[in-house]
């Protein structure tokens, strides 16, 4: 008899997660304003990893596009152009949202300046990240095991539903508290007197100035992303507990360095990092638990 799993992990590891984040959070509670004197410090290296770290975590939307479409052709050639629109969509949503967070900073690279530089600088910018992700789809769709299409199907569903989710969620929710960023109070006079703690909320105080959109931290909903990785490991032709603990672990390192960064580059509290991965987490847990309640070896 199986036993109970959450993402392809035991039970156990869920409820690890979960107290982490809490933990980080009772603490954060009390000395978000001292860990961030002590840790803040931006440098070259953080600031690469902060614009590119996101990629990890971004190729699980191909792959789950990948996933949906081995899935849906193994069902049959009435299914080919949904299979084709969903591998493509996959692969879409890591472009736009890589270029819509990190886009600037590549940008940069490439020597454009919004109003001055030519509109086709901007374009290569863009197939920049088209290229970067094109080579996931064609080894995940050679990797995974068709053997049980609708759980391939599950998975790369629960995946791109959820990062959806997880997104636009983290965004309403830095408008419902608008918390300063500790990268904004430094440059005040005062920065302790103007720091809040992320219960006391302001509603809608932060607009589109990024200024006020600390908690929680939209970086760590997408580094989070990668505690989906063991449902990958799992659909695969030789896939283990091994290898799913493995892919976990990988998660677990990646996630703490993620958040160590966000802290780091003056961007963000320990209650935003950890309300950031608990939130994720919960969203990704719940729904590819409802997507694969069903699926049965």
């Amino acid at each position: 008899m199986n036993k109970k799993t959450i993402m392809s992990m035991p039970i156990t590891c869920f409820w690890a997660v979960i107290a982490t984040c809490f933990l980080g959070i009772v603490i954060g509670s009390f000395r978000d304003f001292e860990i961030n004197v002590a840790l803040a410090n931006k440098t070259e290296l953080g600031s690469f990893f902060a614009t590119y770290g996101s990629y990890f975590s971004y190729c699980l939307y191909p792959a789950a596009g990948a996933c949906l479409y081995s899935g849906f052709r193994k069902k049959g050639e009435r299914y080919r152009l949904l299979s084709r629109t969903l591998l493509v969509l996959g692969w879409f949503m890591a472009v736009y949202y890589s270029n819509n967070y990190n886009g600037k900073d590549v940008r940069s690279l490439f020597g454009y300046t919004a109003g001055e530089s030519s509109a086709a600088l901007s374009v290569i910018s863009w197939f920049f990240w088209a290229v970067l992700y094109s080579w996931v789809p064609f080894v995940v769709i050679r990797l995974v095991d068709d053997n049980n299409p609708d759980k391939l199907i599950a998975v790369g569903a629960s995946i791109l539903i959820a990062g959806i989710a997880a997104d636009n969620i983290n965004l309403w929710l830095k408008q419902v508290a608008s918390r300063p960023r500790y990268k904004y109070l430094i440059t005040l006079d005062d920065p302790r007197a103007e720091f809040r703690n992320w219960w006391q909320m302001v509603p809608n105080l932060a607009g589109s100035d990024d200024s006020f959109k600390s908690w929680p931290s939209g970086n760590m909903t997408i580094a989070s992303m990668m505690f989906a990785l063991p449902m990958l490991t799992d659909v695969m032709k030789k896939r283990s507990i091994r290898k799913n603990k493995i892919a976990f672990s990988l998660s677990c390192v990646f996630v703490v360095i993620y958040g160590y960064n966000r802290i780091h580059m003056t961007n963000h509290f320990l209650s935003d990092v950890c309300f950031g991965v608990l939130i994720t987490y919960l969203i990704y847990s719940i729904i590819s638990t409802a997507f694969l309640s069903s699926q049965r070896e």
